[in-house]
């Protein structure tokens, strides 16, 4: 199965920690727009099979109408063969929805929101320039949970200044809605980002580690005693609503990328991504080409990020696997670098899959690391 991404680069305001290519001046929306359709059609052979899920990202796509989600709906399915229950996932902003909005897009396809919420703090909001306020927060929740039964809420930890009870109150908030995904980000420092500048500049502590990784195991342990199943690292799903796209996305699944700086994979060895610069793609589709990249990843490559991904999974990474598609000498290098992870309980065998023991769930980057192919 095949996935399909647009990537809508606008928002009202930028938020300090988003390090995303996006534009708060949006005298190009309709030309953008209309670039997105002509990539379609010039992209028209990449996706060899049905499509699974669509998902409208950003940027904040809720910034698009309903009749223009529709149409590139439409569009979509006038040129892809669709999947029976293709999952279409928008992501909206608490200050952008309205209740007969959601009902608009929802008649217009999308079938599965992702609400960034982010915090119930005005604090943590403030730090990040968030657009909305808790109330807005609030009440889209309450919007959100009456028009539509598979919906996402994301949420950060590890705000600075933040303790354990604020988190606590934080997820019960959104626990109050009985959203049945939940996605949960640590606030991370991307450079050149305007909480860096701040960061490097003392105007903003960070939480130590240690604390952060407080928070994110209150945050499982929470979870998985509501019957939340944590099928990524990030991600917090109950039976039945765990997100095809990220699940297609981390199994290796092709996937098209539309709109600028948006990325592409063939589901094989090659990766594509659009020019991260709004004029300059529409300016190359009005001359009937795309301006973008490519990159062939190495078998070193490819195996590094199947590690990387397997162990952020709740599978695991399968040993057979790695012997079929990168050869004995890579399956031989993996159990050798496993072993003291073993021994430290990091990791586990479940049969052929290694996994992640609880305890270490925070690690799994570094884990993941040192099992790299250098």
């Amino acid at each position: 199965m095949s996935n399909l991404y647009f990537h809508y680069p606008f928002c009202k305001q930028a938020c300090h920690y988003c390090n995303f290519h996006f534009s708060t001046n949006q005298k190009e929306v309709d030309q953008l727009e209309e670039g997105m359709l002509k990539e379609l059609d010039l992209r028209l052979t990449e996706l060899k099979t049905p499509l699974e899920s669509i998902y409208f990202g950003g940027g904040s796509p809720s910034l698009l109408s309903a009749d223009k989600l529709s149409n590139l709906i439409h569009q979509s399915k006038a040129k892809f063969s669709f999947h029976d229950g293709i999952e279409i996932t928008l992501e909206v902003n608490p200050d952008d929805v309205s209740k007969s909005y959601l009902k608009d897009v929802k008649e217009a396809g999308v079938n599965r929101l992702s609400l960034g919420v982010q915090s119930f703090y005005e604090k943590d909001l403030k730090l990040m320039n968030r657009a909305h306020s808790v109330d807005q927060a609030l009440q889209s929740m309450e919007w959100v949970s009456s028009v539509f039964s598979n919906f996402s809420v994301d949420l950060i930890y590890g705000m600075p200044n933040s303790t354990l009870k604020e988190w606590e109150t934080n997820l019960n908030q959104a626990l109050k809605f009985n959203p049945p995904h939940i996605s949960t980000y640590a606030l991370t420092v991307e450079e050149k980002t305007a909480l860096y500048y701040q960061v490097e500049k003392g105007e903003v502590f960070l939480l130590i580690e240690e604390d952060v990784k407080a928070q994110y195991d209150f945050l499982v342990k929470r979870l998985e005693a509501l019957n939340f199943i944590n099928y990524e690292f990030s991600n917090f799903g109950k039976k039945d609503f765990f997100s095809i796209n990220n699940q297609n996305y981390w199994n290796g699944k092709p996937y098209l990328g539309i709109g600028p700086s948006a990325h592409s994979y063939d589901g094989a060895s090659t990766r594509t991504w659009n020019v991260s610069n709004n004029h300059k793609y529409v300016a190359a589709l009005k001359k009937g080409f795309l301006d973008n990249e490519t990159e062939r990843l190495s078998k070193k490559d490819q195996y590094n990020e199947y590690v990387m991904i397997g162990l952020r999974k709740i599978e695991g990474l399968s040993k057979e696997h790695v012997e079929k598609t990168f050869g004995k000498t890579y399956a031989a290098y993996l159990e050798s670098q496993v072993s003291r992870h073993l021994e430290e309980r990091n990791l586990f065998w479940d049969g052929d899959f290694l996994k992640i023991t609880p305890k270490a769930k925070f690690l799994s980057d570094g884990l993941a690391a040192d099992l790299f192919k250098i």
